[in-house]
Formats: structure tokens, C-alpha cells, sequence
């Protein structure tokens, strides 16, 4: 999400909605063919779908599933925010009518859609009307008007979309300054709502298919069951979260206002709602981590929301690396300055310093690490490139695949190392040329690690989707079409009074994904539509790689160690064991001179194959790492001359060893060598 109506509490239950769904009256072509994929009883009236076939099942001559995936999708929005910012709503057991209809203050004209030209500019005046016209709404470029209705999410679904993460979100301040709303602005009590609507959202589904079970629609929370949902040509759902104080771990004046209890707490609860991927931040700084920032005019409006919230507003640096953060600009959002209190200002900011001087906190790689302990999937865009580093060798050094960038908002310079980890990548859904050309840059590395890719709508996200590239467009998608996998035809689809044509309305709802495809395939040529069916494949590979994680011991954890040199001071000890304790808030400290060493005894002879070094601000360029079984014959395993700190992870071939010697040879800084932690391990 890039950024995000009254409230009715609907609570169905399945026999309900078989009564209420048999009330609106089956349609005549369900009830006579009777295939698995139409339903026995859909809701009249309603969207037609515009695809006829039957949607494929099974897998792929190698066992492997098919299928596109759409890796960031917000169903559920409407309900966040206050529930006023996003209007209309993915489903209702009173009908389309009530699901598709503006939020009452967009009445007339849209005078009062404020937060539509606060980041949009423009007036916000639009007609209000959804449902039977659709004049103004949903739009590409309509930043508050529903984009999940179920009917279009079938739609998708039909074409071949067989992966959809449904990230529950909200943002706690942009809900508190919101001039409308109709519930409270606790984050954590929203994304619990978004989670039961979308169960609910799943019975309301199953209930036209006849029962529980019997729908498209499939919540799941494990890998295999996901492959199962996908092999019977259903739609696989991933339940996970992106907001911006995730467990109340937000920040005022840079002081945590949660502890590692409330973290445990929180990804326990959200780990038992179903959620098995999230962000840890999102828009604003938080007391886990630091944000990517976002441009422009909704840049300034998000920073102001940043001081709102946490009392400062976003502070830059120099980066140290060719990795950047957003440039923020100097854009003016006087809707949302006008919050501010008098005499503040949002600041200026130096174009050379790209970089949020936040990184990943302490809380914030606790919160890493317990996720990794529940092998969830963590979400790296809207990271700080300093948190995503972090991150990525928190990560590397457990070899840790859950790593996840799911629309485009990581350094894409890092694809390489997330591949690498066995993670996913998708790509932000953006038009046709654009998607291609950013396709076709990471095509070789696709093909080296042999995945697929994936897209992220942000449907509902506040973020705008791919404008129409015109009827008079070259090679223009062309009505009606066949799927990819060849087996059904997609015509245009009609809602109401309304028929959409992405060659001149753009993508204006997840219904359009295949259309969206479809165009991509024919600017682009087969190859990178081949790669986003094989999306599903790779999606559950990183999921499933995650959930079979183990973490290996630590061979030195509470292990012997010796040291050529210890710092002195005479308040705290930096004597070689600090670095084997399994402290990471204690370490060992050299003198500060070169040529130093630190050795560990394992006690046993194990074999060895990879070393981790979390290092202090006092850190090596060049060191080695040596083995020896007796303590008196030792070989050089591995070495750099280019260390640059944070966390090192050394790999190589297996050996057997009990004695393990760090040779540092060159320093990075002026003082001497210091290390938090050594891990030994198998490899």
C-alpha cells in the first residue's frame, strides 16, 4: 500500500448466507450446466464475470503448480482508516447495491473527498454513484473507491490468477486527522476486523457454491494446503499485515513505546488470526524500524503524518552504499501542513542525502528474529535501505528464505541477494511498458535462479494504477481473448450499467488483471507472461522453504575464547567471551592496533562451514577465518579484504575443526576490533 465507510458489522454465517444467496435468485446458466467453477445461486442482480471455460486445475509436468500471483492486495480497506477512506465494500449479504456505493460525505459532487485531492490534486468532485452507472468510480486514477468487489476478484481468479496475499493495513494517524470517520483508530483492532471479514468474505463465497469449503475462495495458512487449493483451481488467499505501528510499537521522540512482550504478544495474535506475512514498518518510523520514504506531494503529507505521529519528522544522510532511500523533494501538501502546529515547518532536505539515518532498532531485529522463529515471511519494501541491509544479513547469516518484496519498494539493486536467500519478488502493477522494460531487467536473473515472478496490485492501497494506453495504441488488447493457459475466453466485463476496456479505461479494478496481462503480453512478448505463470511456483517455494527452516546451533555459544589483546575500562568487561555468550548487548573490544586475533574453542571437533561476525561500530576491513583441530596446525578457510561491518557471514566448504582463529588484519575505523557475537556452525 502506498498509502489508505460507515461501518456495518456483518456477521454471516453459513447457513445464512446459503438463505440469503438462494433469495437473490440463482442465475439460469448455473443452474444449467452445473459445472464446479459457476455457482448454484449468485446474487441478482451482480457483476457478470466475461470469462467462460473452465478454469484449470492440476499441476505441470514436473509436479509443479501454475498460476499468477498477485503478492499485494488490500481487500479489506474500506474498513481501516475509520472506515470512511476508502469506499464501498468488497461484498455484502444485502447486494451489490449496498456493497458498491460512495461514502455518504462524497455525496453530491465530491466536494468532500478530501483525501482524494489532498493526494491527488484536483477538487475531488466526481459523480457519486456507484452502482448501476459506475460514471467516475472505480478509475485508475480514483484513489478512495473500491477495487475488490468479489465478483471482480472471481474474475481475476478466472483468468488465471491463483495466488492472491490480502494485506490487512491501516494507519493509525491518517485515521486520527481524517475529517470523517465512524470507529476508533487502534491499528491493531482494525487489522483484526479486515481478518475476520475475510473469513467472512470466504463463507459469504462458499454459500453461493453451496456450502462451507465448496468456493473459489480459499483462506490459507500453510504451504501445502495453499498447493492443494491451487491444484484444484481455486484461488489460494495469504493473509498478511502492513501497517504502520504494528503491536503499538510506535515512537515518540525516538522512545519505544513497546518491549519484546508486546512483540511476542503480537505476532503470537497474529500468527493464530491466520497472518503468515507482514511489514514491520510502513509510512512512518516506528520503534522497529525506519521507512523508505515516500516523493512528491504525498511524500510531504506522509512526513507530516511521521511528526504527527512521533513527534519528527524524517531525517536524511548520506548514503554509504550505492543503495538509496526515496528522494523526498521539496513538494508542498498544504492540506496536510495545515496540521501542523504553529511555527513548524516540514524541513528542507539536501539532495545528496538520500538515506533515513533509522535503521532496523533492537525491538525491530527481536521482532526479525521472532519472526523467523514462527517461520513467517517478512515483508522488506517500505524499509529503510539501512533496515533492508540489516534485514538481508540477519537473514543470509541464518540462511533464511522468507524474504519477500511484493510491489517494487525495496533498491531494486537487492533483487539479487533476495533471490539468492530463496525469496520472492513481484513487481508493482504498473502499465504495460513500464512493467515490461523493469521484466526484462531482472529476466537473467530469473533464469539463473530459476523462478518465477510475481505483481503486486495494491488494489484499495491509495497508490494509482495503469493509466489506458489508448485505442490508437500499437498492438492494443483485442476483445475477446484467451487465457494463458488457453482454456477459457475473457471478453469485456460489465458491472451495472458500466463496461470496462483496459485500452481506454486502464486498470480500474482487479477485475482488469487479465486484461492487464494481456496487454503486458503483447508489449512484451510471451517470456514475461510465462514467467509471472510460473509466479505461484516460486511464491509457495519461498513459503515452503521458510516453514521447513531449522535454525542450526551455534557451536560457540558459551564456548572458550581467547584474545591477542582486550580493551580496558573500568566500568564494563570487553574480555573475549563477551563475544560467545549469546548477548548481543555485550562484545569483546581489541586495543586499537592491527594485527589482532580472537580465538574459540568448540571443545570437540565438529565440522564447520560457515561463521558469522556481528560486529560492533569498530569492525574489520581484512580478517580471515582459520581452522585447526589441535590448536596447533591451522588453515585458512576464508578471508576479505573488504569488510564493511554490520553483520559478516563467511561460507565454505565444511571441515572438521575444534579450534576456530579470527585473524584481523586491517581496521575500518581508528579504534580496534569489536565484536557482539560469533556464530559457529555446521554450514
Amino acid at each position: 500500500m502506498t498509502t489508505y465507510r460507515g461501518r456495518r458489522r456483518v456477521t454471516l454465517v453459513s447457513l445464512l448466507l446459503v438463505v440469503l444467496a438462494a433469495a437473490f435468485g440463482p442465475t439460469p446458466s448455473s443452474a444449467a450446466d452445473g459445472d464446479w467453477w459457476e455457482p448454484a445461486a449468485r446474487p441478482v442482480p451482480d457483476a457478470r464475470i466475461g470469462v467462460t471455460g473452465a478454469p484449470f486445475t492440476g499441476t505441470g509436468d514436473g509436479g509443479e503448480v501454475r498460476g499468477f500471483v498477485d503478492a499485494h492486495n488490500h481487500i479489506m480497506s474500506n474498513e481501516a482508516f475509520g472506515g470512511r477512506l476508502i469506499c464501498g465494500k468488497p461484498f455484502s449479504a444485502k447486494g451489490i447495491a449496498d456493497a458498491l456505493k460512495d461514502c455518504p460525505e462524497h455525496y453530491p459532487d465530491g466536494s468532500l473527498a478530501v483525501f482524494d485531492f489532498i493526494v491527488n490534486g484536483g477538487d475531488g468532485r466526481h459523480d457519486p454513484d456507484g452502482w448501476p452507472t459506475f460514471a467516475d468510480w472505480p478509475a485508475h486514477d480514483s484513489l478512495t473507491h473500491q477495487q475488490n468487489y468479489y465478483a471482480w476478484i472471481e474474475r481475476a481468479w478466472r483468468g488465471g490468477q491463483r495466488v492472491l496475499v490480502n494485506d490487512l493495513v491501516t494507519n493509525g494517524v491518517i485515521c486520527s486527522v481524517y475529517f470523517f470517520k465512524d470507529r476508533g483508530c487502534d491499528e491493531m483492532t482494525s487489522i483484526r476486523l479486515q481478518a475476520k471479514l475475510t473469513y467472512d468474505m470466504q463463507a459469504y463465497v462458499d454459500g453461493m457454491y453451496g456450502g462451507p469449503g465448496k468456493g473459489w475462495f480459499r483462506i490459507v495458512t500453510d504451504s501445502a494446503q495453499a498447493r492443494e487449493v491451487v491444484e484444484q483451481g481455486k484461488l489460494a488467499v495469504v493473509l498478511g499485515v502492513e501497517t504502520s505501528e504494528p503491536f503499538g510499537c510506535k515512537q515518540i521522540l525516538d522512545v519505544a513505546q513497546c518491549d519484546r512482550d508486546d512483540i511476542d504478544a503480537g505476532l503470537d495474535e497474529l500468527y493464530a488470526l491466520g497472518v503468515r506475512s507482514m511489514f514491520l514498518c510502513h509510512k512512518f518510523d516506528n520503534a522497529l524500524c525506519g521507512v523508505r520514504f515516500d516523493e512528491g506531494a504525498l511524500g510531504t503529507a506522509i512526513n507530516v503524518g511521521q511528526f504527527l505521529s512521533t513527534g519528527t519528522f524524517w531525517r536524511t544522510e548520506r548514503c554509504t552504499g550505492p543503495q538509496h532511500d526515496n528522494p523526498i523533494g521539496p513538494a508542498s501538501a498544504p492540506e496536510a501542513e495545515k496540521r501542523l502546529p504553529a511555527g513548524v515547518r516540514v524541513p528542507s532536505y539536501d539532495e545528496d542525502a538520500r538515506c533515513n539515518v533509522r535503521g532496523l532498532t533492537a525491538l525491530g531485529e527481536y521482532a526479525v528474529r521472532g519472526m523467523m522463529e514462527r517461520n513467517m515471511m517478512l515483508e522488506i519494501d517500505h524499509m529503510s535501505v539501512k533496515a533492508t541491509g540489516r534485514v538481508l544479513d540477519l537473514f543470509e547469516a541464518e540462511s533464511y528464505p522468507g524474504v519477500l518484496s511484493s510491489h517494487s519498494w525495496m533498491d531494486l539493486d537487492w533483487t539479487e541477494r533476495v533471490y539468492g536467500l530463496g525469496g520472492f519478488v513481484a513487481q508493482y502493477m504498473n502499465g504495460s511498458e513500464h512493467f515490461v522494460a523493469e521484466a526484462e531487467r531482472t529476466e537473467a536473473l530469473r533464469d539463473e535462479y530459476g523462478v518465477g515472478y510475481g505483481y503486486g496490485t495494491d488494489m484499495n492501497g491509495v497508490g494509482g494504477w495503469p493509466a489506458p494506453r489508448g485505442a490508437d495504441a500499437p498492438n492494443p488488447v483485442t476483445y475477446p481473448f484467451r487465457s494463458v493457459d488457453g482454456g477459457s475466453v475473457i471478453d469485456r466485463q460489465t458491472t451495472g450499467e458500466r463496461t470496462w476496456d483496459l485500452n481506454t479505461d486502464g486498470a480500474a479494478h482487479h477485475g482488469l488483471v487479465p486484461d492487464w496481462i494481456e496487454d503486458v503480453r503483447r508489449v512484451g512478448g510471451q517470456d514475461v507472461v510465462d514467467d509471472l505463470f510460473r509466479g505461484a511456483e516460486s511464491y509457495l517455494g519461498t513459503w515452503g522453504a521458510a516453514e521447513r527452516h531449522r535454525a542450526d546451533a551455534n557451536l560457540a555459544e558459551g564456548a572458550s575464547a581467547t584474545a591477542g589483546s582486550t580493551e580496558w575500562n573500568p566500568f564494563t568487561s570487553y574480555a573475549p567471551g563477551r563475544a560467545v555468550d549469546g548477548d548481543r548487548g555485550t562484545r569483546w573490544a581489541s586495543d586499537w592496533s592491527d594485527d589482532q586475533w580472537l580465538r574459540i574453542d568448540l571443545g570437540a571437533v565438529h565440522r564447520v562451514g560457515r561463521v558469522t561476525l556481528d560486529w560492533e561500530r569498530a569492525y574489520g576491513r581484512a580478517y580471515r577465518v582459520e581452522l585447526s583441530t589441535d590448536g596447533v596446525n591451522w588453515r585458512t578457510v576464508w578471508s576479505t579484504a573488504s569488510g564493511d561491518g554490520g553483520l559478516d557471514t563467511a561460507r565454505f566448504t565444511a571441515a572438521p575443526a575444534r579450534q576456530l582463529r579470527l585473524r584481523f588484519l586491517d581496521r575500518g575505523t581508528e579504534w580496534g576490533y569489536s565484536l557482539h557475537e560469533v556464530g559457529v556452525h555446521r554450514g
